[in-house]
């Protein structure tokens, strides 16, 4: 575990630089620096005489402590190498500079980078600048409903790796993704909660949140997670179950106990559009949790919809979703996404349309042939209930499973099964999930709408 107390003096700064040949992705500003691309840290004096121009040799340091153990190995509070939060100036092996970051030492994704320019600084100006920069982007497509859903920051892509920012009607669910940004996250609900006020969305609730995953591979010690979790606003635990406007509909999500944000704001224009076909349709939603899908299809007058889930907790809240909706023509079953349609197969069933939407399959590079293995297996299993002129609408999250080849993976379901799959819609997420051009991984949802012959 690793410590976020900030043990960084204004006078000086470290430095990392890179293995041979490996700073060309961060050229092109891409904000991930992984361990094994760094080489050497060195700690060195700024002083008001220090080269500011970009690109220009940072190596000859006469105030230097230089180690050259790898900028993963040593124990930062030794001071051998930067504490978790620390701000770095990354070179290249040449000593070049490059980009300006935060380090955190625990994790496999080391640095997250910020800054391009070296006269740019990673202060509160700069935090208070970018949010409000996120918060008016989102104003570019139309006023906000106050009532509603949106996604106000967008890590990567709105320039603040490990950020994310969800608002629901007046509550603001905060999801830190990079440790480095612990020490600063008193300062990023501030600025979260005015610039979210100054565009007409005054919120009075703050969740700060951490998923167990991210706690594992940040090296967050359960001290320092009681204290990012203490700085929610949340007056109970019931408190953490908030109602908002989505498509028309009045929604419920767990804040605190639900995925991601609590809710999946990304599909919210997906949920629409896929309800348009879905008139005088039998319809089966796998993986619905709360009820976007079923509930849309069920408004849109669907004959029946049956939605599935492997979580209690969240149909209990889809089933509260549906009640409080007053629709009546869907039903909700426990179960695993595959078990439940190998079980529908083998009973004969059909459906006039499939949606399936499962939770990420690749987290990683080395897990996408085995993530495409398993949307293989997934959509086959579905095209099995869909009659000629059915309907599946088929999505994934995984950002390391490209929207190539999840179209690839269908051409194999089709192969598979004899069938001809037609694309009615290709779609991404809601406009609110933005994506930055040089981090292709925040380009990740993809939501295909297939007419199966």
């Amino acid at each position: 575990m690793v410590t976020f107390n900030l043990m960084q003096s204004s006078s000086a700064r470290w430095q990392i630089r890179t293995r041979p040949n490996r700073h060309y992705p961060f050229l092109s500003r891409h904000p991930w620096v992984m361990a094994n691309a760094l080489a050497h840290a060195t700690l060195r004096e700024v002083t008001p005489e220090a080269p500011s121009d970009d690109g220009q040799s940072l190596s000859a340091d006469t105030n230097a402590a230089e180690t050259d153990q790898p900028a993963a190995e040593s124990d930062p509070a030794d001071r051998q190498l930067p504490a978790c939060g620390e701000i770095i100036d990354l070179l290249d092996y040449d000593g070049n500079w490059i980009a300006r970051g935060l380090i955190n030492p625990a994790s496999r994704l080391r640095i997250r980078l910020y800054a391009f320019s070296s006269e740019e600084q990673i202060d509160d100006s700069m935090w208070a600048e970018r949010i409000e920069q996120a918060v008016a982007r989102r104003r570019l497509t139309g006023p906000a409903n106050p009532q509603g859903g949106e996604r106000l920051i967008f890590s990567e892509s709105d320039r603040m790796s490990g950020l994310i920012v969800d608002r629901y009607a007046d509550c603001l669910s905060i999801q830190i993704t990079g440790g480095a940004l612990i020490p600063r996250t008193e300062t990023l609900i501030r600025e979260v909660t005015a610039a979210a006020a100054r565009h007409q969305t005054p919120c009075q609730k703050v969740l700060v949140r951490m998923d167990d995953a991210t706690v594992k591979h940040e090296g967050v010690s359960e001290e320092t997670l009681a204290e990012l979790q203490s700085l929610t606003t949340l007056d109970s635990e019931a408190d953490s179950t908030v109602w908002y406007q989505h498509n028309g509909l009045e929604m419920a999500i767990d804040l605190q106990d639900g995925q991601k944000t609590g809710g999946y704001l990304d599909q919210q224009l997906n949920h629409a559009a896929a309800a348009s076909y879905m008139a005088d349709r039998r319809v089966l939603d796998i993986c619905t949790y709360t009820g976007g899908f079923a509930l849309a299809a069920a408004r849109a007058g669907a004959k029946e919809v049956v939605a599935v889930d492997s979580s209690e907790r969240a149909l209990d809240i889809a089933k509260r979703n549906a009640e409080r909706n007053q629709l009546t023509n869907v039903r909700f079953d426990q179960g695993d996404c595959f078990d439940d349609l190998k079980e529908r197969r083998e009973r004969g069933e059909q459906f006039d349309a499939i949606i399936l939407d499962p939770p990420r399959f690749a987290g990683s590079r080395n897990q996408t042939n085995a993530a495409l293995r398993a949307y293989t297996r997934l959509n086959a299993s579905a095209v099995d209930l869909l009659p000629p002129g059915g309907i599946l609408v088929t999505c994934s999250c995984s950002g390391r499973v490209s929207r190539a080849d999840f179209l690839n993976m269908l051409v194999d379901v089709g192969r598979k099964r004899g069938r001809d799959l037609i694309v009615l819609e290709s779609r991404g997420p809601s406009p609110d999930h933005v994506f930055a051009v040089s981090c292709p991984e925040s380009d990740y949802l993809k939501c295909i709408v297939v007419q199966v012959i």
